[in-house]
């Protein structure tokens, strides 16, 4: 079964903070393996357009790094499984996301409101297998 992963994306890695991520890379995925990925631009900004944009392209992954409450209500709402608290190469992450072997922080949460953009030290955990 065909799915579509999103990954907020700058310069090869995943952009900490979702609600301003101007590009995603979007991944086509089947048994386990990319089978095709391409880089887009968001229509809009902010979480309810973004969540928007995602599902208009189809996405049913997201993986990311920092991400508010309103984003990931917003994302549950249009049926997009969330994977936050994710650093690092794109096309790694996404690769063991298809392998569940992906460490990501399910707490989670990017507050804005805040100078330093800690977007939480929260323990990982492991998706499991796909």
């Amino acid at each position: 079964m065909k799915k579509i992963i999103a990954v907020p994306y700058e310069n090869g890695t995943i952009y900490q903070h979702f609600g301003h991520s101007e590009r995603f890379k979007l991944y086509t995925a089947e048994d386990r393996s990319v089978i095709s990925a391409h880089e887009t631009s968001a229509t809009g900004s902010g979480h309810g357009l973004l969540a928007e944009f995602l599902n208009v392209h189809g996405v049913s992954v997201l993986i990311c790094g920092g991400i508010g409450g309103g984003a990931k209500t917003a994302l549950v709402q249009k049926g997009i499984e969330i994977f936050p608290g994710v650093e690092g190469d794109a096309d790694t992450r996404v690769q063991e996301y298809l392998n569940g072997m992906l460490a990501f922080k399910p707490e989670t949460q990017c507050n804005h409101h805040h100078d330093d953009h800690d977007c939480g030290e929260e323990h990982e955990h492991h998706c499991g297998g796909h």
